[in-house]
């Protein structure tokens, strides 16, 4: 025989029957549906979620983005639309299911600002350790230059 028919054949149990152990096809069962659980339908609850959230949270002067891609403020909330202002005098109405995205500057501009803090501060430490570095050698002239009056 072949090893490809080896390979091939199920190994026969007592009566010729395949035997399977019922208790390890449970297993593989119970091991799948948590699988597709935690990393298909979890994650998208989780998304539907804080969509949800962000469009409750919808109000008017909101810098948003649609799912066509256009950018707007909000001008109105509505129960079930947004009315958007695209240009001056531009307003167009959507269902608040076509919003993408909410864009926020603010909190971009909050997090600047402690950027531009620890700049400064790392600036002003740099700026202390160049006088520092600068005072040395002349302390060291100034102490050579007393030692040697001393010897004279």
């Amino acid at each position: 025989m072949s090893i490809l028919n080896l390979l091939m054949s199920a190994p026969a149990g007592a009566d010729g029957q395949q035997g399977s152990n019922p208790l390890v096809m449970g297993i593989a069962v119970v091991l799948m549906i948590a699988i597709f659980y935690f990393f298909l339908i979890r994650p998208q609850k989780k998304q539907e979620k804080e969509a949800k959230k962000m469009l409750d949270e919808l109000k008017k002067g909101d810098k948003i983005v649609t799912i066509g891609g256009i950018h707007g403020v909000v001008f109105a909330v509505k129960e079930a639309t947004v009315v958007v202002k695209v240009d001056d005098g531009a307003k167009i109405e959507f269902t608040k299911s076509a919003i993408a995205k909410v864009v926020n500057d603010a909190p971009a501009a909050a997090e600047e600002k402690p950027a531009k803090a620890e700049k400064k501060a790392k600036a002003v430490k740099e700026e202390e350790k160049a006088e520092e570095t600068a005072e040395k050698p002349a302390k060291k002239a100034a102490k050579t230059s007393t030692a040697k009056k001393a010897k004279k």
